[in-house]
């Protein structure tokens, strides 16, 4: 009984000391509420380390964290409500499809998965949720996509006034690296917000034009969704950008910043980056003639290579002719032309097909080769490379103007979804 009390004794003496000095964790909390959605205070803690990691990289200086914190929360908000709308819309991301994109995404860093995974970790970042916020980024892609598409319409006369401008434009050939900077309005605004606002992006100009650092004013003031990049809009031809900005863009020069600009949404301030000439876009393409043997019941494929080596054999030996060849055996519609193929890009070939003709030099003639199609000898007649700038233009119209319309009316849809939402500020 003795050594029974002594053991309680002890025990209750451990709890007692282990409760004194122990620490309290604080759990993770709800920051916002978003529909019937939340923002937890890790998602937004990891928000920011994560941009401070970035940063951190790329010797890129941050705002104050405050700053930091507030565009974080933005985004999360924002992502909040498109992975609701997602859910009601059915937008869905296997894993498989999550799997191929951060495959690809290690591929353009020239690292195997394992090893990327391993970056990752490194960084102080957890995987499982980078790959999550992977899946999140996918997710409001493909809502955002879906749900701007339908309010976009480009006319016939649109694409046709957009061809005829580009065939006159000689800064066609430029291509501007910008920055951008949204001062945004509040729903509704009165004069005096709008007045207030625009004295704040006067005061970002004069900050800009005096030296300081753009990417840091971006992701401190900015309301666009490019915010937390430091305002990158990337490369755009005049003609990929808001009408707006190319009119005030055309012809600058490395380092202007312009604006305010205002707009539906609020004043825009842009600085251009950098600026490059628009490179001559070529395309190789290749003349070739081939005869076609498809394998059937009777005809095996061994019997069908066979056959075509005969052909070959005789071409070669001067006592048959490639083309009456052609017409009388080869499967396919080509055979009434004596298997011309005609000009063609070699990447609309089946991958077989194109491989065995970037082996051969002109005039050679191929070994029996197997495609999905069936069995092939091919002769290749030439190659060309074809300035396809104008062509690849006039492709490219509709996407210019889709993509000029998408970026403006994809902030009035999200600035739309936010202030129709029940967004509750916890802090």
């Amino acid at each position: 009984m003795k050594k029974i009390k002594i053991l309680s004794t002890l025990l209750i003496a451990t709890l007692v000391l282990f409760n004194v000095n122990a620490k309290e964790v604080p759990l993770d909390k709800v920051a916002v509420v978003v529909n019937s959605g939340v923002v937890l205070e890790s998602e937004i803690q990891d928000l920011v380390n994560s941009v401070k990691t970035k940063a951190k990289q790329s010797k890129q200086s941050l705002p104050s964290d405050k700053a930091l914190r507030t565009q974080a929360i933005d985004k999360l908000i924002s992502d909040s409500l498109m992975l609701e709308l997602g859910e009601r819309m059915g937008v869905q991301i296997s894993d498989a499809q999550l799997d191929q994109t951060i495959e690809n995404i290690a591929k353009d860093s020239k690292l195997s998965v394992e090893d990327f995974r391993k970056k990752v970790i490194s960084e102080g970042l957890d995987f499982e949720k980078y790959r999550e916020g992977i899946r999140t980024e996918l997710i409001s892609g493909e809502v955002r996509r879906a749900s701007v598409r339908r309010r976009i319409y480009i006319s016939p006369q649109e694409v046709k006034n957009l061809l005829d401008a580009m065939k006159e434009q000689t800064v066609n050939n430029v291509d501007y690296h910008l920055g951008h900077i949204l001062i945004e309005f509040p729903a509704d605004p009165t004069q005096k917000d709008i007045n207030d606002a625009k004295a704040r992006a006067d005061k970002v100009i004069e900050l800009l034009n005096s030296g300081s650092d753009f990417a840091k004013i971006a992701i401190a003031s900015s309301g666009d969704r490019t915010a937390l990049k430091g305002g990158d809009l990337g490369w755009k031809n005049i003609n990929e950008m808001p009408t707006l900005f190319a009119e005030v863009i055309d012809g600058k020069e490395k380092g202007t910043v312009v604006g305010p600009i205002r707009t539906g949404l609020g004043f825009s301030i842009v600085k251009v980056l950098d600026i490059r000439g628009r490179q001559k876009v070529e395309v190789e393409e290749v003349k070739a003639r081939h005869i076609l043997i498809k394998p059937t019941i009777i005809l095996s494929d061994a019997k069908a290579k066979a056959k075509l080596q005969g052909f070959l054999d005789d071409i070669k030996a001067g006592k048959a002719d490639f083309a009456d060849l052609a017409k009388e055996y080869s499967d396919g519609p080509t055979s009434v032309k004596g298997g011309e193929l005609g000009w063609a890009d070699p990447n609309n070939y089946d991958p077989a097909f194109k491989d065995a003709l970037a082996r051969l030099k002109v005039n050679e003639y191929s070994k029996p080769f197997r495609s999905s199609f069936g069995w092939h000898i091919t002769q290749l007649e030439g190659r060309r490379m074809l300035d396809a700038t104008k062509q690849m233009n006039e492709n490219k119209a509709y996407k210019m103007l889709y993509g000029r319309k998408f970026g403006m009316e994809s902030s009035r849809w999200i600035k739309e979804l936010r202030d129709e939402a029940y967004i509750d500020y916890k802090e």
